[in-house]
């Protein structure tokens, strides 16, 4: 058994992701604080984003999906929020440590902080237990911060993936099942151009 000074040391690893190795610090109480979770890794391969696009990591934990988009897309811009001030900490720290200036990572209970930023893209992995006003609120708030023809782009438990039909489908008008395995689903919405 470690000790806790061990525990309390910070966890690290390196992965190839989107074909670029990164490294990662992370701790425990963090979502899947060893590696990265087979969702979000389903979603940052998956998510196609085009070098200079402005892009939205929402519920960033350390940074995975948004530094992973960063590091393949150096022209562009990408925001990692989280509700999780420790969250936030590591996802600046991993930012610098793999030597990315093109992100920023703050404090922001989903859009609560982000202004009136648009993306071209917003990846979130959503939590299982996502309740049906809060996934409502969290739509219709990415919606509003989307570019015309930009994209949401979820990764969802499986199990879920006919609720989370219904409500693109309610919010966006659209929905697109991009991948599915045996427990996750990716998924996308685009913001319909209604100037038309």
């Amino acid at each position: 058994m470690k000790t806790s000074a061990q525990l309390k040391e910070d966890i690290s690893f390196e992965v190839t992701l989107r074909k670029h190795r990164l490294q990662f610090r992370s701790t425990w109480g963090l979502f899947s604080p060893r590696c990265i979770d087979d969702g979000s890794y389903l979603l940052i391969e998956h998510i196609d984003v085009e070098d200079g696009q402005q892009t939205l990591d929402l519920g960033c934990g350390y940074g995975a999906m948004g530094l992973a988009i960063a590091k393949e897309c150096p022209a562009g811009n990408v925001h990692l929020v989280d509700k999780d001030f420790v969250a936030v900490d590591y996802a600046i720290r991993n930012a610098e440590l793999n030597g990315l200036g093109n992100c920023r990572a703050y404090l922001s209970n989903a859009f609560s902080a982000v202004g009136n930023t648009m993306f071209d893209n917003i990846a979130a992995n959503l939590p299982a237990k996502v309740g049906n006003e809060l996934l409502y609120i969290m739509l219709c708030d990415a919606r509003d911060h989307l570019n015309p023809g930009g994209q949401l782009v979820v990764v969802t438990v499986s199990g879920i993936r006919q609720f989370i039909k219904r409500n693109f489908k309610e919010v966006f008008g659209n929905y697109r099942k991009l991948k599915q395995g045996r427990e996750y689903t990716v998924a996308r919405a685009f913001k319909e151009d209604t100037a038309s």
